[in-house]
């Protein structure tokens, strides 16, 4: 059985955010439910040790999606995964599995993945609907720093967004993530205006998921989902590129449309092997 690294919103190996990605045959003749037992798929994850690894399997022909598609970090499934997801999609277009526009059944809904001649491919995902809260008690001693607003980003990926004041605040982040754990269902997303509108991105952020089993995520799709209507907003365009400066580094091109959001991003397939522990 084939088993890819592959990076994420990057064009070049070692950056980006990689995921493991596992195109399966047994959904073949069957339905969304036609995987592997979850122990083994969390087993796999866990073994592979990446923010995400993505399994995926054909759909019959005729139905709404063409492939479905599930997300596990080493600790746990996940409703909503942006890289993992560009991940696959560069795997199926690279290795001939798919062309143009791929649509896959995932438990977020229907996602697709649209392939271009320039080698980019657009994620088209929901909207994740944005909640002003009050500041928490504890938030701001638990990231180490002082949050201008708060906002609840929905069911699907379940963080908190933390503006801060600035770049230089959210490059300079040192969380106490046992304190973090407590405030909402995956983690929190950190995120400042670019310091340079000129360097090439319009916002930055920093993700942090240790309900998840994950430190911090070096680019995160679904987080552009609650980030690309919040700095819409704020900056009065619905085009914007965001830069997720973590170690590794990466942008993510959003556009909104309505109540979706198209996430565009590369990849690049580091690592193409063999997996012997069969299901």
């Amino acid at each position: 059985m084939r088993i890819r690294i592959v990076d994420a919103f990057t064009d070049r190996p070692f950056a980006g955010n990689p995921a493991g990605v596992l195109l399966l045959d047994t959904g073949s003749s069957g339905s969304y439910d036609a995987f592997p037992d979850d122990s083994w798929l969390q087993d796999v994850a866990r073994e592979v040790n990446l923010s995400e690894t993505a399994f995926a399997h054909p759909l019959p022909a005729g139905g709404e999606a063409d492939w479905a598609l599930r997300w596990f970090t080493p600790a746990t499934e996940v409703d909503m995964c942006g890289h993992a997801t560009l991940a696959t999609a560069h795997v199926l277009h690279t290795t001939g599995a798919a062309t143009g526009t791929v649509r896959f059944a995932a438990r977020c809904g229907i996602l697709s993945a649209t392939a271009h001649e320039d080698g980019t491919i657009t994620l088209d995902f929901p909207v994740s609907p944005l909640t002003p809260l009050e500041v928490p008690e504890g938030v701001a001693e638990a990231l180490g720093a002082v949050p201008l607003s708060v906002l609840d980003t929905g069911e699907h990926i379940g963080d908190l967004l933390v503006e801060l004041a600035d770049e230089a605040t959210v490059l300079g982040l040192a969380p106490d993530l046992r304190a973090l754990a407590a405030h909402s269902k995956r983690g929190i997303i950190a995120t400042a205006p670019a310091a340079d509108p000129a360097g090439g991105h319009d916002f930055v952020s920093r993700c942090f998921f240790p309900n998840v089993g994950i430190d911090e995520d070096p680019v995160t799709g679904s987080a552009h989902t609650a980030l690309a209507p919040f700095w819409s907003a704020r900056l009065g365009r619905s085009e914007l590129t965001g830069l997720q400066c973590s170690a590794r580094s990466g942008r993510v091109r959003t556009a909104l449309r309505g109540d979706r959001v198209l996430l565009t991003g590369r990849a690049v397939t580091v690592i193409d092997g063999e997996l012997n522990a069969r299901p």
